[in-house]
């Protein structure tokens, strides 16, 4: 990543394991917030500040079942930011994004790519010219996200990682949406050597996603209602 025209920071929120990051243009101070979450908004809101940036965009990566999104709640500290979902999502938001749309941060331009398998909305947003991906539960390091719930697809997952994410050249740098094991990022060439999930032929991946046995997500209850509604309670 090239410290001259981006400034970079990925944050956690320990109880849902999940991953914020913050983009934004060096040049201009115009920036972007990826998957805030509720209870960490204000630790976000001072950093932007403390960075001195202008936070324009909120970008969720899908309609998240394991927290509240954060986006409502920083449109109140900062009224110019737009909230952003796939448009295929079927939840509200301030910009409905389509396959392929280009947002502009300041002179940084990202790319959304609709990765659905996960849920039906689920977007990957590329920063080609740093040559990075965020993939939100798409794609984790050595994993995927559960499709078991939440208009969950495995064939549709496996298609959307490998003909969307995996298809980027090898030395793209993945950050993910969550990871449970303090691993922080990936890349494109390990995911396609290593991922214990994606690796298998697309079969075997659907066998293995219909037999997880996964526990029922502790805040879905909480967290999706309100995501369907950009995160206001």
């Amino acid at each position: 990543m090239n410290s001259t025209t981006l400034i970079f920071r990925q944050l956690f929120e320990a109880t849902s394991s999940t991953y914020t990051y913050i983009i934004g243009c060096a040049a201009t101070r115009k920036a972007v917030i990826i998957d805030p979450v509720l209870e960490t908004v204000e630790r976000d809101a001072k950093l932007i500040k403390q960075l001195d940036l202008k936070l324009e965009l909120g970008l969720n990566t899908h309609v998240h079942a394991d927290h509240i999104t954060g986006t409502a709640a920083l449109a109140k500290i900062f009224p110019s930011m737009l909230s952003c979902l796939s448009d295929e999502s079927g939840a509200k938001a301030d910009r409905l994004l389509s396959h392929g749309e280009k947002l502009k941060v300041g002179r940084l331009e990202m790319e959304c790519r609709h990765t659905p398998g996960h849920t039906n909305g689920c977007a990957s947003y590329i920063l080609n010219s740093e040559g990075i991906i965020f993939t939100g539960d798409a794609l984790l390091f050595r994993g995927c996200g559960r499709t078991d719930f939440q208009q969950g697809n495995s064939a549709r997952l496996y298609d959307s990682v490998w003909d969307h994410i995996l298809s980027l050249p090898d030395h793209y740098t993945i950050f993910p949406g969550h990871d449970y094991n303090g691993h922080m990022s990936s890349s494109v060439r390990e995911e396609k050597k290593f991922n214990v999930r994606l690796t298998l032929e697309k079969e075997k991946f659907i066998e293995l996603m219909a037999n997880l046995n996964l526990a029922y997500p502790k805040q879905i209850d909480r967290a999706l209602p309100a995501n369907l509604k950009n995160g206001e309670q």
